[in-house]
């Protein structure tokens, strides 16, 4: 049997074991985003596509998936679905103009002898395919912190419905602050463990550290993960903030009128 039909099947034993039917979910979740993934880079491949606006696109199912699918409909995933459409319209943004002023778009130097053989003129703008990459490896990050987030704020307002406002953002916040620095630091060397190679790379060709740092492959791994780490930074407090309104309203809504 393939080896990597064995670590699906023990995987999903797994997520069965500890998580039951969301367990199940989560699991096909996985194959769904991975659909997802695969059908943006097919539209990639048009040049007439905007690549910017397909990855908006990507990034609604994804979180729609991730939220709806694995945990219903309610108004913790509503609350952090927004958060995250919210927090990747103005990463997006960022992402497009660091790139561009950075030039860190297309192929690099080390990149171009393997490149020698084929045509660069593909029709594919590449400073969008650089923004798409960067929001799409980290819209887990992003929507996994949301989620923990509005979760926490409701089950503190079930517990104590005289919270305010402020008490809740405060809370809410709070709560970010202890998942900030763990999910930053495992974005971080996610990426390093992935370019591990990269750096085994730079070391053998001697190059300096001065090198290393104005390599362009370089650069844009660190504008990743500096960009997905305020992608967390930002999710936290537009999630507080969202959630601590939205509760108040429906908390308002369900009182008795006298």
């Amino acid at each position: 049997m393939n080896m990597l039909v064995v670590l699906a099947i023990i995987l999903l034993i797994l997520m069965y074991q500890v998580g039951g039917k969301n367990g199940i979910r989560s699991f096909i979740s996985l194959f769904l985003n991975f659909i997802v993934v695969l059908v943006v880079v097919f539209f990639m491949l048009d040049t007439n596509t905007n690549i910017l606006i397909l990855t908006l696109v990507a990034v609604v199912l994804i979180s729609s998936i991730n939220l709806f699918y694995i945990n219903g409909m309610n108004q913790k995933t509503l609350t952090a679905f927004a958060a995250t459409l919210l927090t990747i319209s103005i990463l997006l943004t960022l992402i497009y103009v660091v790139s561009q002023q950075m030039a860190i778009h297309g192929f690099s130097e080390e990149e171009t002898e393997e490149l020698v053989p084929y045509s660069l003129y593909i029709g594919v703008d590449f400073l969008q395919v650089s923004a798409a990459v960067i929001v799409l490896t980290t819209i887990g990050a992003i929507v996994d912190v949301a989620i923990s987030i509005t979760s926490s704020m409701h089950e503190f307002f079930e517990q104590n419905h005289k919270m305010t406002k402020q008490q809740l953002y405060q809370s809410g916040v709070a709560i970010g602050r202890d998942i900030l620095g763990t999910d930053t630091n495992t974005l971080f060397f996610a990426f390093f463990g992935g370019y591990l190679g990269l750096l085994i790379w730079f070391k053998d060709l001697s190059y300096s550290f001065g090198e290393i740092v104005n390599a362009k492959v370089f650069g844009a791994e660190m504008v990743t993960i500096f960009c997905s780490g305020i992608g967390i930074a930002l999710i936290i407090p537009i999630a507080a903030a969202l959630s601590s309104v939205t509760l108040q309203v429906k908390h308002k809504k369900s009182k008795p009128s006298l």
